[in-house]
């Protein structure tokens, strides 16, 4: 099996990257940083999208996993102490893939017809530095709403405890193939009104933003950003890829959730 690591970067990732490395290819696995069977991520969620986003090229074919070497993230399976076990788990173990689904955003231009297409793992949050954003809303073809506010958060089951769970989004189990719309400090009043709450959109509803006031945008994708301009319209829908996740034990959803926002954190924080 070919397997590739991502690192934080820090002195303790990069030490664990090595050792992992090294113990993996002992056990006579390939190293190999371009089309890899498995990408294990060394450090934080934060990590993960830089992992995902650099082999976002070979979804079809390679599985991620993630070893957390700060507080416990969201995507990770394994902590630094188990790194022995992980080893033969690896070598010894055929994984099982658990595919969760990503969300595409299309940005189309006024001009020339040209488009640029992502994928997102969390989220695509859209906003501007010139006033508010004002868009009419499409869901699957017909006008729904004009939205005039901050900004809007268009997440991914797996990204929906992330950006749109602080909105006041819901958190969605990512087994269900959906998107959800969240909004950012709408503007309603006697002129103008919004929804006002997420919506959860199935994988074959599609949304449409179309910007009312000609103006750049901050469109950020996970941890991207990019200022566009002269945006004739905004689509958002399930992709078609899926993310792979690499599983050599159970580790259920709504435990990570429990684990990342209920259960009691027993560090002790510095005065």
């Amino acid at each position: 099996m070919k397997f590739a690591i991502v690192s934080k970067g820090d002195e303790r990732s990069d030490q664990i990257t090595s050792t992992l490395k090294q113990h993996l290819i002992d056990f006579e696995l390939v190293y190999d940083t371009e089309q890899p069977d498995l990408v294990i991520s060394v450090g934080g969620d934060g990590t993960f999208l830089e992992a995902f986003h650099r082999y976002i090229h070979c979804l079809k074919s390679t599985a991620f996993i993630g070893v957390h070497t700060g507080h416990l993230g969201f995507y990770a399976d394994w902590v630094p102490e188990e790194l022995e076990k992980l080893v033969i788990e690896i070598a010894k173990t055929p994984f099982q893939v658990v595919e969760y689904p990503l969300l595409e955003v299309i940005i189309r231009s006024k001009s020339g017809g040209s488009e640029d297409r992502m994928l997102a793992l969390n989220e695509a949050a859209i906003k501007t530095a010139d006033g508010s954003v004002v868009f009419d809303v499409e869901i699957k073809g017909e006008h729904f709403e004009t939205f005039r506010g901050d900004g809007l958060c268009i997440s991914t089951p797996s990204g929906s405890t992330a950006y749109n769970k602080a909105l006041g989004g819901g958190i969605i189990h990512p087994s269900l193939e959906a998107i959800q719309l969240t909004e950012m400090a709408s503007i309603n009043n006697r002129v103008f009104r919004t929804i006002g709450s997420p919506l959860i959109l199935p994988k074959h509803h599609t949304c449409l933003l179309k910007p009312i006031v000609d103006r750049s945008f901050l469109i950020t994708v996970d941890h991207y950003t990019e200022t566009y301009t002269n945006v004739k319209s905004i689509q958002c829908r399930v992709a078609k890829e899926k993310v792979r996740f690499a599983r050599f034990r159970p580790f259920p959803f709504w435990n990570r959730v429990r684990d990342s926002f209920v259960a009691e954190d027993d560090t002790t924080i510095p005065e």
